[in-house]
């Protein structure tokens, strides 16, 4: 009769047991930045895993760091002239994301430099957007006053480009 009382409790040490490697287990985890181990011992196969979310980071629009021995109004200035760049009537805008080149290959010549004369439709900058180049035309015939972007320069939907006056 004494095994008969051992016998109850033997079935609820084990799951005890199971909880307790359970939870030794999700501790390796965290300390070693495992995502999942598995073991199997005495007939006993565990598998513990925990669930990773993987988010995007949300892009984030290229600013050109402002030189060192700039006064501390310049980065206000730039702003100021970002925001004007962007209301001007002869502003050029993005028509998408990309990489924004200024030449049809390294080395080469730029499509424009600033004080070039341009026409309508003639090729203003090239944005690689996937791994496909398009060419960005002028929208209207005049002078090239400023070039907004650097080669190889990351750009946003809409992000002004050019001025042409």
């Amino acid at each position: 009769m004494a095994s008969s009382p051992k016998e109850p409790s033997a079935p609820k040490d084990k799951p005890a047991d199971e909880r307790e490697l359970i939870r030794d287990l999700a501790m390796l985890l965290d300390e070693t930045n495992l995502t999942e181990i598995e073991i199997e011992r005495a007939g006993l196969r565990l598998r513990v895993a925990r669930n990773i979310s993987v988010t995007a980071a949300a892009p984030v629009a290229y600013q050109p760091a402002p030189a060192m021995a700039a006064p501390a109004a310049a980065p206000a200035a730039a702003a100021t002239a970002a925001t004007d760049a962007a209301k001007h009537p002869g502003m050029v805008p993005s028509p998408m994301v990309g990489t924004a080149y200024l030449a049809p290959e390294p080395g080469a010549k730029p499509f424009i430099d600033v004080g070039s004369k341009v026409k309508v439709g003639d090729t203003l900058i090239i944005i690689e957007a996937m791994k496909t180049m398009n060419q960005i035309p002028a929208t209207r015939a005049g002078t090239v006053t400023q070039i907004l972007v650097e080669d190889g320069q990351p750009v946003e939907f809409g992000e002004p480009l050019v001025i042409i006056e």
